[in-house]
């Protein structure tokens, strides 16, 4: 729901009721993430997507649907051989939709989800996706320190809220199945419970190091691809809004010190993006970064600048393995000259990296597509935010 936030957060205001279709499991070459969303409002408005395009009139005729009955519903989608007119994806994979009617005022748990969403609060959204009747869409919103809405039983609550925090703090979103004293079981056991936990934290945190040409295409990309984007140089003359617009931040200031006063806010999701080229930056500044559990470290330079580069870390103490978590130079082999080209790089490399890409063309493989899914419909999948 988080792309869609600013209008269910509108419509909720309002007063307006809407049905929230969601994805909460996938399998195969499925075309969106668990978490993607489509939303219908009672005007008939849409925002969103579940599938890119493959299903969407089914599922906005599914809210329609949930408007007028009040009633959520769970629905599969996938490929159909037998009807070529059938609603399916036509890619082969498989989409779970959970499809639930939202009544401002009537839950407390669903009012204080969109409130969270919509401030940018972290927040774990747990929702009853399958189970007996009278719980299915029950709805807690988990954040590091309290919790809102109720389910019917005491012990399934509590442990749909220890592992709705946990999986907050992961960053991870996905489905638990839950017996009614709320310990783990098996999906086909009976009397489960299937939850679906949506984990809602800021975006990854992308920090471009150098405000160089290059540089703008990177913050450029880096907004693409939905990272909060931040470029530091120790330049004032360099680091302004006219040359970098699409920035969060600009930060005047010695690249190490300023990363020295960012710890707090790093990650495993955080990319590190050194841009600099020149060493008096470069070494104090990486001798740091290899060093942080940070998600990605890439530096620009020739393959002559690299060596060197690589010299001069160990004579500062850095091991083959703090030496080995360095990308350098940075990017993928595209052949990139321009800016705007060697950013392309440098992103491809960032998708690969988290999605677990061969970087080879897809034209040359015959695996999965998709690699961070499994076949298995209610895989779990990270970063909804």
């Amino acid at each position: 729901m988080h792309d869609i936030a600013a209008q269910l957060h509108a419509w909720h205001a309002a007063g307006r009721p809407f049905a929230v279709a969601t994805v909460v499991g996938v399998s195969g070459s499925a075309p969106r993430d668990p978490g993607a969303a489509l939303a219908v409002d009672a005007d008939g408005q849409a925002v969103g997507s579940v599938s890119g395009g493959c299903v969407e009139g089914a599922v906005y005729e599914l809210c329609q649907e949930a408007l007028r009955t009040g009633a959520p519903v769970l629905e599969r989608f996938g490929y159909s051989d037998e009807d070529a007119f059938a609603v399916g994806l036509t890619c082969g994979g498989v989409l779970d939709v959970f499809v639930q009617p939202v009544v401002p005022g009537t839950d407390a748990g669903l009012d204080a989800a969109v409130a969270y969403i919509a401030s940018g609060t972290p927040v774990a959204v747990a929702r009853i996706i399958d189970g007996p009747g009278a719980l299915l869409g029950a709805t807690v919103a988990v954040t590091g320190d309290a919790h809102h809405g109720a389910l019917a039983s005491f012990r399934l609550e509590r442990a749909v809220v220890a592992e709705a925090r946990a999986m907050l703090s992961a960053g991870r979103t996905g489905r638990l199945v839950l017996g009614p004293d709320g310990r783990p079981c098996s999906e086909d056991g009976a009397d489960t419970v299937t939850v679906f936990v949506e984990a809602y934290v800021p975006a990854p945190r992308m920090i471009v190091f150098g405000a160089i040409d290059f540089a703008s295409a990177v913050v450029r990309i880096g907004k693409f691809l939905g990272y909060h984007v931040t470029v530091c140089d120790a330049r004032p003359v360099f680091a302004t809004r006219r040359r970098f617009p699409e920035a969060d931040e600009l930060v005047v200031d010695w690249p190490h010190r300023y990363l020295d006063s960012q710890l707090e806010l790093l990650d495993g999701r955080s990319v590190l993006c050194v841009l600099t080229h020149d060493a008096k930056f470069d070494i104090p500044l990486l001798e740091r970064a290899l060093r942080l559990p940070v998600g990605y470290v890439g530096a620009m330079g020739s393959r002559r600048t690299h060596r060197d580069r690589n010299a001069r870390l160990r004579e500062v103490g850095l091991s083959e393995a703090e030496l080995a978590r360095l990308n350098s130079p940075i990017g993928l082999d595209l052949g990139a000259r321009t800016p705007e080209e060697t950013a392309v790089s440098i992103a491809a490399e960032l998708v690969a990296l988290t999605r677990g890409g061969s970087c080879l063309p897809l034209s040359a493989s015959r695996g999965p597509i998709h690699h961070d899914l499994t076949t298995a419909p209610d895989a779990d999948a990270s970063h909804a935010a």
